[in-house]
């Protein structure tokens, strides 16, 4: 990514060449990347939060002794209290997952970056289309057989509302899943 304007590597040249600190200054300045926006910087974040949110979750399905606590630590409002319900009913049954979700890609469809009222929900947000893979996903109960109703799609698309009750104090770390909804749309291809 780095290069000279005039396409000379300078590790290259073995003598030393004259500059002067305006032309080192301009030429540092050519070569540095462009620090990304603030709602560039909270999509990429939110982003990373979303694969990590998946993979608590299938943790969480897979390893029934594992705390459920990790869960406030991707998600958090309706998403975690759903996905605390879900995992507390599959482990009352003795049913397990096995495998992994696979998230093939990712959307941003909208950044928010409001965060005039945090106490009355008025946080920063990113909404993100996420098309999930789960054909090598199995939910198997106590005795091993599988608890997967047929024709399940494999395929699919969930809207989730990524949220970050902590910006001003945390703007890349907080952010939490906060909603999501599965949306009605041509399956992108497996992976």
């Amino acid at each position: 990514m780095t290069s000279c304007a005039d396409g000379a590597d300078p590790a290259a040249d073995p003598s030393p060449s004259p500059s002067s600190p305006t032309s080192a200054a301009t030429s540092a300045s050519a070569t540095s990347p462009t620090p990304p926006s603030d709602s560039e910087a909270a999509s990429e974040a939110a982003a990373a939060l979303v694969r990590k949110y998946y993979e608590t979750v299938d943790r969480l399905g897979q390893q029934p002794a594992a705390p459920l606590r990790d869960l406030g630590a991707v998600a958090v409002g309706i998403q975690l209290s759903a996905q605390k319900t879900l995992l507390k009913s599959q482990r009352k049954s003795g049913d397990r997952q096995t495998g992994d979700t696979a998230v093939v890609k990712l959307d941003i469809e909208s950044v928010n970056l409001d965060n005039s009222d945090p106490k009355a929900g008025k946080v920063p947000t990113v909404t993100i289309n996420v098309c999930w893979d789960v054909s090598k996903v199995d939910v198997v109960d106590s005795k091993g057989k599988s608890i997967v109703v047929a024709g399940r799609p494999d395929v699919g698309w969930t809207q989730l509302t990524v949220a970050n009750y902590h910006y001003a104090t945390d703007p890349s770390a907080g952010w939490r899943v906060a909603t999501g909804q599965d949306l009605k749309r041509t399956p992108c291809e497996a992976s």
